[in-house]
């Protein structure tokens, strides 16, 4: 019938970085089943997508009322000591959507014991899974193992109980109210403009889209650990949303075209930065690079290697830096040469494997690349036939007058015999 939810503060080390997440908890009040989520913000949109995960984790909605914190994301304003509250428009349309019934706590710690269940939870969960600190590359990652810790205590028994967590939800799961069939859109729409340096200010922090919509309105659809960036309705750019303030997160695909104008900017550039921060621009890249440069000069060097880059766009990742390396290896220094490297390199993990007593085939050896110029077609059959020979044709060149017939003076005979001029 009731429900209880709350955020709780958690420290985490992200990427490296010490950082201060959020961990938002919905737990039942009978069955004592909790559903967790770590968000970078507590704002509304992680409100709302912690709800919306919790719900359908459950399989279903709380009867009767949920009890809440004076949470911004709910309540827009507290009136006196009584229990009344201005709700937020977007709570209100969630609520509608949902069928919930909301119980808002009083203020401070006179409500405290009022949802002490998931505050009680919380810190247990704190207690038993956030000590030491957790590290992860992302809050996917992070997320994942949150799931699984969540599915593990559900097998724990709290104080005296005869049954465990999991075996009183089974008698509380089928009561829930079923969930809505439409979905509801918990991000939040911004209508942003881009700036002359290819950016756009969401909240406090800044991020890139690509150049050419410099000027122009975009749309940006937040959530709580994404956005999402469309011109009219054509996704443009997807970032992972930034946890501290003042913060920028750069694109390096979103510059190609500008930097290969202007490849003397782009040893500077913050967005490379970024990318070799985040992985994405590896080591064979720069390697592959300096060759260029060594080659073709600096400037040559870099176009090509933006080149590259924007192969980036419909060949993987992976596939490019393999075809990357096995270019250099063989001094191949052309984006064109690194694309047909990176497909042989996709055409090699595409191929099937053979069943059990074939052998494959033998891979392609690696660092090898097939210029057109040393082509033969080795698997034609050889041609015996003479070589032809011009000196019969040099007597058309001389003229000489006829001596008879039909022939006019200045014309020349073919010498060769009828049908094979």
């Amino acid at each position: 019938m009731e429900a209880e939810v709350d955020f709780g503060d958690v420290a985490v080390r992200l990427a490296g970085e010490l950082v201060t997440c959020y961990l938002f908890s919905f737990r039942l009040s009978y069955s004592g089943k909790a559903v967790h989520r770590v968000f970078a913000s507590c704002g509304q949109e992680a409100f709302f997508e912690g709800r919306v995960h919790a719900l359908r984790t459950l399989g279903g909605v709380p009867r009767s009322k949920v009890r809440y914190d004076n949470l911004k994301a709910a309540v827009a304003r507290v009136l006196g000591l009584s229990r009344a509250r201005v709700e937020a428009d977007r709570w209100i349309a969630f609520k509608s959507h949902f069928g919930i019934e909301s119980f808002y706590c009083r203020p401070g710690v006179e409500g405290a014991h009022e949802k002490g269940g998931v505050e009680g939870r919380i810190g247990y969960f704190l207690r038993n899974h956030f000590a030491p600190v957790p590290e992860v590359g992302s809050l996917a990652e992070l997320n994942e193992m949150v799931e699984q810790w969540d599915l593990h205590d559900g097998r724990r028994r709290i104080g005296s109980r005869p049954r465990t967590i999991d075996e009183y939800f089974a008698l509380e799961q089928p009561l829930l109210m079923p969930l809505p069939q439409e979905p509801f859109e918990t991000g939040r729409v911004f209508t942003p403009r881009v700036d002359p340096y290819g950016q756009i200010p969401v909240r406090t922090n800044r991020y890139s889209v690509p150049a050419r919509l410099i000027g122009k309105r975009v749309r940006v659809l937040l959530h709580a650990s994404h956005l999402v960036v469309y011109d009219q309705n054509v996704e443009v750019a997807r970032h992972e949303r930034l946890i501290a303030k003042g913060r920028c997160r750069l694109e390096l695909d979103h510059y190609l075209e500008a930097l290969i104008r202007k490849p003397g900017a782009f040893p500077g550039a913050t967005a490379l930065e970024q990318a070799r921060s985040a992985g994405r621009f590896t080591p064979v890249h720069d390697a592959w690079w300096a060759q260029a440069c060594k080659v073709h000069g600096e400037p040559d060097g870099t176009r090509a290697l933006i080149e590259v880059l924007l192969l980036g766009r419909h060949i993987a990742h992976e596939h490019l830096v393999a075809g990357l390396a096995s270019a250099l290896r063989a001094g191949a220094l052309t984006a064109d040469a690194v694309a047909l490297e990176a497909r042989k390199a996709a055409q090699a993990e595409d191929e099937p494997v053979p069943p059990p007593g074939q052998t494959a085939s033998k891979p392609p050896a690696p660092g090898t690349v097939t210029f057109l110029h040393e082509w033969r077609p080795a698997h034609l059959p050889p041609d015996t036939r003479p070589l032809p020979s011009v000196p019969p044709y040099d007597q058309l060149l001389r003229r000489r007058r006829a001596s008879g017939g039909d022939h006019r003076e200045g014309e020349a005979q073919c010498p060769c015999p009828a049908g094979e001029a």
